[in-house]
């Protein structure tokens, strides 16, 4: 199979859809890849370092699309990119269609066929692609708030730890699962107050037992998260229902309870936030303020770490990738159903039935 990896075009996005590595495997099981050149320099790949794997350099993105049978990107395609995918395609990346219905439309217009890494699940039922990204976000998501809670950046000037005699900020976290217990695993080492809150009583269990005192839970009801948000100086957004659009937990009502100088955190904005007055940012511009609260709610958080980001998405994406190449999109779904899981948009039509809810779309089973 070629398969074909343009330059990352999103703003600040300077991941790329496979590395070196990957492209050694791909091109060492007879597979012909066709690499946009400067596509690895955000993480400090030259095109030489593809070219010596036996991948084929050019020019642009179009050349990528109209040499390549599949295309593994990172970040949703962008319109310039959406124009140029054909009904013989395979696009192979992150969507999160369900926040996106102009994109959702502009793929069935192409007749692509259409795959999200974010709903791939495994035997378990997890998400295994988006779970690499959820750790990077969950962690940063601590990092980025901190910074934000510095009273130069407009916050309230809190440190997360505290110091003796003075206690640490309170941390709220709205969701258990990989992002909100990576976010937890670093605000406990920054020595915070945390509570996770959940809707999933066995999981606040098992977040009880990995922490122990460190941390404490709390049933996600509406009651429990309005006098979370009351009184807690970062509140990290990080729930998550998959394919659809994430809920939106924290009302404007909510906000208006908050002391001035708190911040959001809201990692579930790619599913369009769950926060009431979330809207999408960008690391040029990442932050915004309502009724005195910072709201930093940047689409691809990942991209800020991009050589950390770029290795742990390959680390999950390549053994999908081979099986896409080794056996073609239709044939690889059909052998796996886990992989099928991740087909939203094919023949014109909306294929995964959360997606086609979120977006008033019909639904082709």
């Amino acid at each position: 199979m070629r398969i074909g990896v343009p330059k990352e075009i999103k703003n600040h996005e300077y991941r790329v859809g496979l590395t070196p590595a990957s492209v050694a495997e791909l091109v060492a099981a007879g597979h012909e890849v066709i690499v946009e050149t400067r596509a690895g320099l955000g993480i400090d790949f030259e095109d030489q370092d593809y070219a010596q794997v036996g991948a084929s350099i050019v020019a642009d993105a179009a050349a990528v699309f109209a040499g390549a049978d599949m295309i593994v990107k990172v970040k949703e395609p962008q319109p310039s990119e959406i124009a140029l995918l054909e009904p013989r395609h395979t696009l192979f990346t992150y969507l999160h269609l369900a926040a996106d219905k102009p994109q959702a439309e502009g793929l069935m217009a192409s007749g692509a066929t259409c795959i999200a890494y974010e709903t791939v699940t495994s035997r378990s039922g997890a998400l295994p692609l988006l779970k690499p990204m959820s750790e990077v976000a969950g962690r940063m998501s601590i990092q980025v708030g901190a910074h934000y809670l510095e009273k130069e950046q407009g916050g309230r000037g809190v440190l997360l730890g505290g110091v003796p005699g003075v206690a640490p900020a309170r941390v709220a976290i709205l969701g258990g699962g990989v992002a909100g217990i990576n976010a937890a695993q670093m605000a406990v080492g920054q020595r915070a107050d945390v509570t996770i809150y959940d809707i999933n009583n066995d999981r606040l269990a098992e977040l009880d037992m990995h922490f122990g005192s460190q941390i404490k839970t709390a049933y996600a009801s509406r009651a429990a998260i309005a006098a979370a948000v009351a009184k807690a100086h970062l509140v990290i957004g990080a729930v998550l229902v998959p394919g659809a659009a994430a809920p939106k937990l924290v009302t404007r009502d909510m906000l208006k309870t908050m002391k001035r100088g708190s911040v959001l955190v809201d990692i579930a904005i790619d599913q369009g936030g769950c926060f009431e007055t979330s809207h999408a940012t960008t690391h040029d511009d990442p932050v915004f303020e309502v009724d005195g609260v910072i709201h930093y709610c940047v689409a691809n958080m990942p991209g800020a770490v991009a050589r950390t980001s770029a290795f742990a998405l390959n680390n999950a994406t390549l053994p999908f990738v081979q099986k896409l190449a080794n056996l073609g999109a239709e044939a690889a779904m059909a052998a796996d159903p886990h992989l099928a899981a991740g087909l939203n948009v094919s023949g014109g039509a909306i294929r995964h039935q959360a997606v086609a809810e979120a977006l008033s779309l019909p639904f082709q089973g």
